[in-house]
């Protein structure tokens, strides 16, 4: 067909089309999910030899586009420039639509519709600012009147600097006029219940959505807002504003979504009924209600309560918008969540930190003779600060207007471990400090008050690796409970530890860079503070890294540990062992005591029953080979001629005690916790068992094994207990 031709029939055609109020099917340009851009051409060094996958080493996470991939110029940072061209096309459609993200730069940053070499369309990425999203968002051009037009598509980034980079994405020619992106889209909502429900999309594109009472912002989130049907619900407490207008403000709405209209309020939670109840919901573990928690945070008693705070996102399945959850219990087994009590403010996220009672009231914070309880918290904006908040009553916190109570070190600070040294009367924290040149440290401060700190000293880590990187934690242990040989343990995020001696300005390691915990899914724990004389216990939680794909929660933490100093060949080591209010949940169990294990001839497994939530524990003595415990599918062996244990292929070396080996297993919905060698090796590791297989064996693979003991306990769940 001649070209001219082909051009005036393709226009008569669109025309006719839409007489007849009809659409003809979209045309893809490009989707941008092969290895190569062909037959896009390339040039300078932005663009990479095809397209990116995601995010690009040092970016943000990039969400909003479709399929496997997309133009990310973000190859070698901001500062690559490059040009990204199409081949040449008719138009044959009165809309030509894409997502686009990234800078904020008409000039040189666009995706740019050309016609004769000229620029006829333009349109740039929306941030222009330092924070901002990764987020790809629709666009479109009407092009009819270039109805049969040939063009070329061009992606330019001439940009250095922050946001010096575009994304863009699924290229389409349509008929069907794009829904177009409302700004600033707003709604009141008058706080008539107690809480505000905001639908939630898991893998929806994210919009910041803001929450203000007149002219004071109350909160500002990125949440992936459902367009349509919500997936869960997140649960804001409004209470404080009973009876008020608020505003709801999001950023960038698509004109079809449904996601701001459907925001309301509510005085019950969605799904209260099948709450810790869900498949996917560990029974022995605590986890939040709905949406992303991480790093235990704040662990302090407090008025006859264990308070578990914690990283919450409580509008998403993944990390983002860190608030600090709130927690609490009196058994340390069955815990009652409250709601959020640090939310992000002017200052940033809320990140990490930690707790103390303030007997005497050094800060000023206590009223009427009761001494306040101080969160001590990492608000990660820019600059990066220390903070601190406080509360009387354990439940309602205020914020220090004399924020921030430490001025960013670096932008790497963060993490505060705070407690009281008796000897020298001042309080202590421990910052975790990321110094150029230098690496990992922790920064020691001091302060009379909790409010005016100075600089102690510094403890170096090792460059260039994880030890004592993030969330410090630090605190005095007895050596084999003899409280005249007392050692200090200071210990970071991966469970690497040191132990020595602390002067109250200055920590003198003895033995450094020792291993903590062995598995697998372990990360950030933190240890109670303000724990009773009379107990005396050092009670430690963990973030159980435990994924739960396609549920309204996600992550959750170990069961409550009890951390002691242990004598050894080599020195003294941190021994981890459930905490003894575990046994509270034991039902009617099978206890065997001097039974033998396979024979000779057979290596026929011994069945100790069935159980969804359960402990087995065993107690042998050395002999040759092998002790194997299947337990709903996952294999824990005992090699004793190696002293060697294995979860799931994982290995740890397990020593035994004397001549004996002990060792102790639980088992959850969707974790393995694993204890031997007396607290010496401890193995947590993520596991979900499949849902119909329930069985206990214990196994003999290198012949007949005496066992001491072995029992099986069923356990009940901690959510269903009478309170």
């Amino acid at each position: 067909m001649h070209r001219a031709f082909m051009a005036t029939g393709t226009a008569l055609g669109i025309a006719w089309a839409a007489q007849q109020g009809q659409a003809a099917d979209d045309l893809v340009v490009a989707e941008f999910d092969g290895d190569s851009y062909a037959p896009w051409t390339a040039a300078g060094d932005a663009f990479g030899d095809g397209p990116a996958r995601g995010a690009l080493p040092g970016q943000m996470s990039v969400s909003g586009f479709k399929g496997k991939g997309l133009v990310n110029s973000f190859r070698n940072g901001d500062a690559a420039t490059g040009v990204l061209t199409s081949p040449p096309f008719v138009l044959q459609r009165r809309h030509l639509s894409f997502l686009i993200g990234g800078g904020a730069n008409a000039e040189k940053l666009a995706l740019q519709l050309l016609l004769d070499g000229r620029v006829v369309r333009s349109a740039t990425g929306g941030n222009s600012q330092p924070g901002g999203s990764e987020d790809l968002a629709p666009g479109s051009w009407d092009v009819a009147d270039l109805a049969g037009k040939t063009v070329v598509l061009r992606i330019v980034d001439d940009a250095t600097g922050g946001w010096g980079h575009i994304n863009v994405d699924h290229v389409v020619q349509t008929d069907r006029k794009p829904a177009g992106l409302i700004r600033d889209a707003a709604r009141d909502v008058t706080a008539s219940h107690r809480y505000l429900l905001v639908p939630i999309k898991t893998g929806a594109p994210k919009r910041v959505v803001t929450l203000s009472a007149g002219d004071h912002v109350i909160v500002r989130n990125d949440v992936e807002l459902a367009p349509g049907a919500a997936e869960w619900w997140g649960v804001m407490d409004v209470g404080p504003w009973r009876g008020q207008s608020l505003r709801v403000t999001v950023d960038k709405l698509p004109e079809d979504s449904s996601g701001l209209a459907s925001i309301r309020t509510s005085d019950t939670v969605p799904d209260a009924a099948t709450l810790y109840r869900e498949p996917l919901r560990g029974q022995l573990h605590f986890s939040p209600q709905r949406g992303w928690n991480n790093d235990p945070n704040g662990m302090v008693y407090f008025r006859g309560e264990y308070h578990l705070f914690f990283q919450h996102n409580p509008y998403g399945w993944a990390w983002g918008n860190m608030h600090w959850g709130h927690a609490v219990s009196r058994d340390l087994v069955s815990w009652t969540e409250l709601g959020d009590v640090l939310m992000p403010d002017v200052y940033g996220p809320m990140f990490s930190g930690s707790a103390v009672v303030d007997w005497q009231n050094t800060s000023g914070l206590g009223t009427d003779g009761k001494p306040p309880l101080v969160l001590i918290y990492t608000a990660a904006g820019n600059p990066t600060v220390q903070c601190i908040a406080s509360s009387t009553d354990g439940r309602t916190f205020v914020k220090y207007p004399g924020n921030p109570i430490l001025p960013q070190v670096t932008g790497g600070n963060r993490d505060p471990k705070v407690l009281w040294h008796e000897p020298t009367r001042k309080w202590v924290m421990v910052l975790y400090v990321e110094l150029p040149g230098r690496g990992h440290t922790v920064h020691f401060y001091t302060s009379p008050n909790l409010k005016d700190w100075s600089l102690a000293s510094v403890t170096d880590g090792v460059r260039g690796s994880n030890y004592l990187y993030e969330c410090p934690d630090f605190f005095e242990l007895p050596v084999d409970g003899n409280p005249r040989d007392k050692r200090w343990v200071l210990a970071g995020a991966n469970t690497e530890y040191a132990v020595g001696t602390f002067d109250g300005t200055r920590f003198t390691p003895g033995h450094s860079r020792l291993p903590g915990q062995r598995g697998k899914g372990f990360y950030a724990p933190q240890t109670f503070s303000d724990i009773p004389a009379r107990d005396g216990r050092r009670i430690q939680f963990g973030w159980f890294q435990t994924e739960t794909k396609g549920a309204s929660f996600n992550q959750s933490m170990t069961l409550p540990l009890v951390l002691t100093l242990t004598s050894t060949p080599e020195g003294p080591r941190l021994a981890y062992n459930p905490a003894k209010e575990i046994q509270s949940l034991r039902q009617r169990g099978r206890v065997l005591r001097n039974v033998t294990v396979g024979t000779r001839s057979t290596d026929a497994p011994l069945d100790l029953g069935e159980a969804e939530l359960l402990e087995l524990s065993a107690e042998f003595e050395h002999g040759q080979g092998s002790v194997e415990f299947v337990v709903r599918g996952a294999v824990i062996r005992y090699d004793d001629e190696r002293q060697e244990i294995s979860v799931q292929g994982h290995k740890a070396p397990a020593p035994r005690r004397g001549s004996r080996q002990r060792i102790t297993v639980f088992c959850d919905r969707t974790g393995l916790e694993v204890f031997a060698s007396d607290g010496l090796c401890y193995v947590p590791m993520p596991f979900q068992p499949a849902p119909d297989d329930r069985h206990v064996l214990v196994r003999a693979p290198g012949g007949p094994r005496r066992l001491k003991q072995v029992a099986l306990y069923p356990l009940r769940s901690i959510w269903h207990q009478p309170r």
